[in-house]
């Protein structure tokens, strides 16, 4: 059996920053029932992420999905989130920014490093998209990064997308 590094560890975000983002009446079931993400194999590179809701999308259509998980890892590993190749594969189902890149610093933002996903059904052949809830829906896999020879960054980031080019 193969002896993995150890980098990484899903949590949520508190309730109150759940609420933030998804303000519906059933807010308090939907935090209740949040997973957080797995593997469902010895082999499988990619971490599950589960629909926390039921989503339909029909062709064209778009939906934000607040995961109500954070990620606490190693400095030098990035967490790249992409669709589940089934849903892709089946329907065009794509993230919006083609794929989520989720930063270690992310985590210390202020909101707790809540990640979301922002999801198109791309289908061009009038599919609608049934995702429940807690159906995998995309898919999460870490990799290791190095930096060049000559970086002198020391900015910290405070912020969710678009917060590291301000």
């Amino acid at each position: 059996m193969t002896e993995f590094k150890r980098i990484a560890k899903f949590e949520f975000v508190t309730k109150n920053n759940y609420f933030i983002s998804y303000k519906n009446s059933d807010q308090e079931e939907v935090y209740a029932n949040l997973k957080l993400p797995k593997r469902a194999t010895m082999g499988s590179a990619g971490y599950d992420f589960y629909a926390p809701f039921d989503i339909e999308l029909a062709p064209g259509q778009t939906c934000l999905i607040p995961t109500g998980i954070r990620v606490k890892m190693e400095p030098n590993y990035v967490l790249k989130l992409y669709p589940r190749s089934g849903l892709g594969f089946k329907f065009r189902l794509q993230l919006n920014n083609t794929v989520g890149i989720i930063d270690s610093d992310y985590y210390n933002s202020d909101n707790e490093g809540h990640i979301f996903a922002k999801i198109t059904n791309d289908s061009n052949e009038n599919k609608i998209v049934l995702i429940h809830k807690g159906d995998a829906f995309m898919q999460g896999i870490f990799v290791e990064y190095g930096i060049t020879i000559d970086d002198d960054v020391t900015t910290v980031r405070n912020g969710g997308f678009g917060s590291t080019n301000k």
